[in-house]
């Protein structure tokens, strides 16, 4: 069942390629008011920390309280650190900080308009009615049709109870009913999605 409820939203994105984006989803929400925004701004943290503290920083201070991760993806994002370690947080189900549910947006630079409904029938048919066939993908299949996602991504897309969806940006830019939908179906899901979290969290760029 659908409600009105705003849901805390983290935004994960490389900050140095990817910020207009992540301006373009605030500005949107400036206009819609979709979600609260619990994301990392640029400078929040300082870069001189350890990793150890930055990676608690990002999980006791923004991570702890939102319910659904946004991950933009452009041409770099599969390979940064910080961008592994919030979806490793997100995925993360501990006692204090909760795992999320993780929505993929797939950035114009990737040149992807694929989409992967991670929440069943209703998604499909609300979201996607335009397309009639769905086809299950293994792997390969999946690295093949989205080249720039996080391995990490790909580790759970694979095992099918991750609940991701992934949309292109021009599918939710400016369509706030998209978008709150979806933030919705991932909120949802969040509780009985299941991650693999088997991968070592990436230690360099």
């Amino acid at each position: 069942m659908l409600t009105s409820t705003k849901h805390k939203v983290f935004i994960s994105y490389h900050h140095e390629n990817d910020q207009q984006y992540k301006d373009g989803l605030l500005i949107m929400n400036d206009l819609y008011d979709i979600f609260i925004d619990k994301s990392v701004d640029t400078g929040d943290i300082d870069d001189s920390l350890s990793d150890q503290s930055i990676r608690g920083k990002i999980r006791d201070e923004y991570l702890r309280d939102s319910t659904v991760t946004i991950l933009l993806v452009g041409t770099q994002t599969w390979s940064r650190r910080h961008v592994d370690w919030e979806i490793h947080s997100s995925m993360y189900d501990g006692e204090v900080n909760k795992k999320s549910g993780i929505l993929v947006v797939n950035l114009p630079s990737t040149g992807s308009n694929n989409v992967t409904a991670g929440h069943g029938q209703t998604e499909k048919q609300l979201i996607h009615p335009n397309i009639d066939s769905w086809t299950s993908l293994n792997r390969s299949q999946y690295e093949q049709r989205y080249p720039y996602l996080p391995a990490r991504i790909i580790d759970n897309l694979v095992d099918k109870n991750s609940k991701i969806s992934i949309v292109p940006w021009n599918q939710i830019y400016n369509k706030p009913e998209i978008l709150k939908l979806l933030i919705e179906f991932t909120n949802q899901d969040r509780q009985t999605a299941e991650y693999d979290l088997s991968r070592p969290m990436r230690r360099q760029n």
